[in-house]
């Protein structure tokens, strides 16, 4: 397949967005609110969970998609009172610089800075990036923070990835056997299963290691996910039905076709000096594509 990948403005569901596309029929869209990533389809699949129920009027964060979590993950951190949960990154309007487009491969770069409304939650200066790259049957998303300010800048959030299956109840997720595993739902620490299986409500956070980031995480043999050793953490989340069905912006089965995998900072906040710079990936590798 010859041509040019391409860039276009579009709008989604009423919200502002850019589509990425490939010769080779790989396409991605990126909302400007939240530089939300909506929808990664390759080999004619969508490869990413958008539940149909979710707002979309440029306020609410987005459920599904890749929602970016910034400057805290859930409610932990010393301004949970005051910050929105998994904070605002997801809640506001970013900017999208030029792309650069190429025969196989798309690269696309949403900005985020302190601004007026930023500052009414948290009392920060920074930038963020969210670098987009599609290759064939390959998106990789890098977060970069850098401190504008004077002050320290302590953080933590995840790439919120919610990932489609067939049916959750008989999908398998591989490569963190042996990690350190903390069950938000009983609180209880062990070490996981080499196969993780989600017949029920499912909420863990697993130590992720630089053994874990070279071993990628497969799901269900058709999807293989990474991430860099700066991501302290990876998150498997399913609501499973009960929960569900108390979700407003999900469907009552929305849960049997998605499977949270994150790459993230849950425990310990990293926190950078005046004029420091950080970055984390998180790459999604279609095999069938």
């Amino acid at each position: 397949m010859t041509g040019q990948a391409t860039c276009r403005d579009t709008v989604f569901a009423g919200l502002p967005a850019c589509e990425l596309a490939l010769p080779t029929g790989d396409r991605l869209v990126v909302a400007l609110h939240g530089a939300h990533v909506l929808s990664w389809v390759s080999g004619g699949q969508e490869q990413l969970y958008l539940s149909p129920q979710s707002v979309m009027d440029g306020q609410a964060a987005i459920r599904g998609g890749v929602p970016v979590c910034f400057p805290q993950f859930n409610q932990r951190g010393p301004m949970a009172d005051r910050l929105p949960k998994h904070g605002f990154a997801r809640n506001v309007a970013w900017q999208a610089d030029a792309p650069d487009l190429r025969a196989d491969h798309a690269r696309l770069t949403l900005r985020l800075t302190d601004n007026a409304q930023t500052l009414a939650w948290w009392p920060q200066a920074f930038e963020l990036q969210l670098q987009i790259d599609l290759s064939p049957g390959e998106v990789q998303l890098t977060l970069r923070v850098h401190n504008t300010d004077t002050q320290p800048l302590a953080f933590s959030g995840a790439l919120h990835t919610y990932l489609a299956v067939p049916d959750v109840t008989v999908a398998t997720l591989h490569g963190l056997g042996g990690q350190p595993e903390w069950d938000s739902l009983n609180d209880t620490h062990a070490l996981a299963a080499d196969a993780l299986r989600f017949v029920a409500e499912f909420d863990r956070v697993y130590e992720a290691d630089a053994k874990t980031s070279a071993q990628a995480l497969t799901l269900n043999q058709t999807l293989r996910i990474s991430q860099s050793p700066s991501w302290a953490n990876t998150v498997v989340w399913n609501p499973a039905q009960d929960l569900c069905k108390r979700l407003a912006d999900m469907p009552d089965e929305g849960w049997r076709h998605m499977l949270c995998v994150e790459a993230a900072q849950v425990y310990e906040p990293i926190t950078l000096s005046a004029g420091g710079r950080w970055e984390g990936w998180q790459r999604l590798q279609a095999l069938t594509h």
